[in-house]
């Protein structure tokens, strides 16, 4: 069987809004949104949501754990262009570690929160743990970047030690 065709990986808290939406769908021409997330795979309220940006958007959605995503990948068709959100870096680096094969991972929005502080980018804001999460992709050879939207700045070839 091929492999899939993964054709974004983001972190993102929000998971699919607007920008995901309006923005990175198009500029890399997904045609499948798969939210892998424990909770809104279980949310309806979320879950009904995301599928407004998505059905605005012309794109498909599915909303799974990330078992069943890791569990599923390699079952997509040849005709899914897939856009693969989770909402925190620990979350991205299981669906890789699971066998998912993510080549590069897009650093979106995360919040302000407890000890977090801002990384390169004002709506980036990371702790020590997620620099791990995110230094431990690095040395899988991920790729891991930041860029808010396709036409913001892009921040490459980052430092993730947590000195």
């Amino acid at each position: 069987m091929a492999e899939p065709d993964i054709v974004f990986a983001r972190v993102d808290n929000r998971l699919v809004h607007g920008q995901v939406g309006a923005s990175w769908v198009g500029a890399v021409r997904a045609n499948l949104i798969i939210v892998a997330d424990d909770e809104a795979a279980n949310d309806q309220v979320q879950q009904s949501l995301m599928k407004m940006t998505a059905d605005a958007n012309d794109v498909g959605i599915r909303f799974f754990t990330l078992q069943k995503t890791i569990d599923v990948i390699h079952k997509a068709s040849a005709s899914q262009h897939m856009f693969i959100v989770a909402r925190t870096p620990q979350n991205m680096l299981s669906l890789i570690e699971g066998g998912v094969p993510i080549k590069e991972v897009n650093i979106g929005n995360m919040h302000a929160s407890g000890d977090k502080r801002v990384f390169h980018e004002q709506h980036v804001y990371v702790d020590d743990a997620d620099l791990k999460a995110f230094a431990a992709m690095k040395a899988k050879g991920v790729n891991v970047f930041i860029q808010i939207a396709p036409t913001n700045k892009k921040f490459e070839n980052l430092d993730f030690s947590t000195e």
